[in-house]
């Protein structure tokens, strides 16, 4: 089969592998029909040093069911599933608590000896506790919403629920890249009535505002700052969400947010060390919170509202690639001629 592999920073390549194969009783085969290039796919590709053995790349992912181990029970081949974007059990301790993410017998695609999802099949571990089986017949229309499930809106939606947005909530997002367009979609689904989006990229704003934004920033640093806190009467905003991961990103937000108010991060951080003392959360008794969205936690929630067209997060994909044209998919992102490229096998 054709798999995705990045051999260093700007290095992707499509290469021949061996066909995953049934390694634990518990896992299944899936046969990959949709995956997608992430944001934090960039990350390395900025960044990763010269690889002997390439990186497999890709984590979200939609597929068929091919081959199940035998301790697998739930799933059947030729189920249509939706993968998370980490395995998890869902059975331990932190599973249990909803934090799957953490899960003491999970792991995440790419690593570990498992497969990445840019790829035409994958093995995943833990199938019973990782693969979520949409019901009847997939309309293929619903693919790019069904995919998002699998990471980028419910990522999105992560951040809105761990800052517990509500009606009563100013909410400003920072970061018009797919994960902040699906945090404004997922503030809105949670009764936001204002929500700010800081970006600068206007096709992604715009899209921001279908998703229920009612102000745009594209201001940074800052002159953004002084733009957020005049919106907001100079209180600053109730819930900060912040898809970025850069810390300039993480310095707007904690100068917008108020007092009492809470920074949901999910962009992931590019750093360790960032300011958390009294100029920046301690005087103002803001609150930080956020993290790898244990997306296991809320696929059956947000699919019914998938299935039934309430909501059509699959919108953030504005480009289709071939899998043999992955590097193509990279570099639109890199360059922002694409928001959120969508791959087929």
């Amino acid at each position: 089969m054709r798999a995705t592999f990045m051999y260093g920073a700007g290095d992707v390549r499509v290469e021949n592998v061996p066909d995953p194969t049934i390694q634990q009783p518990t896992d299944a085969i899936v046969r990959v029909v949709r995956s997608c290039v992430c944001g934090s796919d960039l990350h390395p590709f900025h960044t990763l040093p010269t690889q002997v053995a390439g990186l497999p790349m890709g984590h979200e992912l939609l597929g068929v069911v091919e081959q199940v181990g035998s301790a697998v029970s739930t799933l059947a081949k030729g189920d249509f599933v939706i993968s998370p974007f980490a395995f998890q059990d869902n059975t331990c301790v932190f599973c249990r608590e909803g934090v799957q993410t953490s899960c003491v017998h999970g792991g995440w695609y790419g690593a570990g000896g498992v497969g990445g999802g840019q790829a035409e099949a994958v093995r995943v571990p833990q199938a019973d506790g990782t693969l979520v089986t949409v019901p009847g017949e997939v309309d293929d229309a619903l693919l790019p919403s069904l995919l998002t499930l699998s990471d980028v809106y419910l990522t999105g939606y992560h951040a809105a629920h761990m800052g517990k947005v509500d009606a009563r909530t100013t909410v400003t997002v920072i970061g018009d890249g797919a994960v902040g367009l699906s945090a404004v979609l997922a503030s809105r689904q949670l009764g936001a009535e204002r929500i700010i989006l800081m970006g600068r990229h206007v096709a992604r704003t715009d899209l921001g505002r279908e998703f229920g934004a009612t102000d745009v920033v594209a201001e940074r640093g800052a002159e953004g700052v002084a733009k957020v806190m005049e919106l907001t009467g100079g209180e600053g905003s109730h819930v900060v969400l912040e898809a970025v991961g850069h810390m300039p990103a993480y310095e707007q937000a904690y100068g917008i947010v108020r007092p009492g108010g809470v920074i949901s991060r999910v962009g992931v951080p590019q750093y360790e060390s960032a300011p958390i003392g009294f100029g920046s959360l301690f005087g103002k008794n803001a609150a930080l919170t956020g993290g790898p969205a244990p997306v296991r936690a809320y696929i059956e929630a947000a699919l019914p509202d998938v299935l039934e067209g309430r909501i059509e997060p699959g919108k953030v994909f504005d480009r289709t690639i071939a899998l043999s044209d992955i590097a193509e998919g990279y570099r639109l992102m890199d360059a922002r001629e694409a928001l959120k490229v969508i791959v087929t096998p």
